[in-house]
């Protein structure tokens, strides 16, 4: 399980980082989440579904990420506890870089917690947990 964890997140990382440069497959991205998936962050908790909606909110987000500057995500390190033959979690240490008007880049350490279901067609993300992003992008003078 481990090893097809890993190709998952480096695929995630190569889309993030190729809809970051206007390259977006939202059909691409999307092969990446299960059918249903579950998200929480301090913004509260929500579910949903993986379909044209996700691939609408995808764009828009992309297109967010290019709008404050995102030049480049880029994994650190993925460690996974397993739950069981099936499930495991996937913690992922992120550094997102910002370019910056007159100023330096600014890279920006996170970690994301993403819960990953391992059945018949691969790995795919059912849920994840992330801290205040917009807080902490704020706190970067990103935001």
């Amino acid at each position: 399980m481990e090893s097809a964890v890993r190709k998952l997140f480096e695929r995630y990382e190569r889309f993030f980082n190729r809809s970051l440069g206007g390259d977006m497959d939202t059909d691409e991205i999307a092969s990446l989440y299960a059918s249903d998936f579950i998200a929480a962050s301090p913004a509260g908790v929500m579910t949903g579904k993986n379909d044209d909606r996700l691939k609408q909110v995808m764009a828009q987000g992309y297109a967010h990420y290019r709008a404050i500057g995102t030049k480049e995500m880029r994994i650190r390190q993925i460690r996974l506890s397993e739950i069981d033959e099936l499930h495991c979690v996937a913690h992922v240490a992120w550094t997102a870089t910002y370019a910056r008007k007159d100023q330096p880049d600014t890279a920006i350490d996170f970690d994301v917690h993403y819960l990953v279901q391992t059945l018949d067609g691969g790995p795919k993300v059912f849920g994840w947990v992330s801290g205040d992003e917009q807080a902490l992008l704020r706190k970067h003078g990103i935001v």
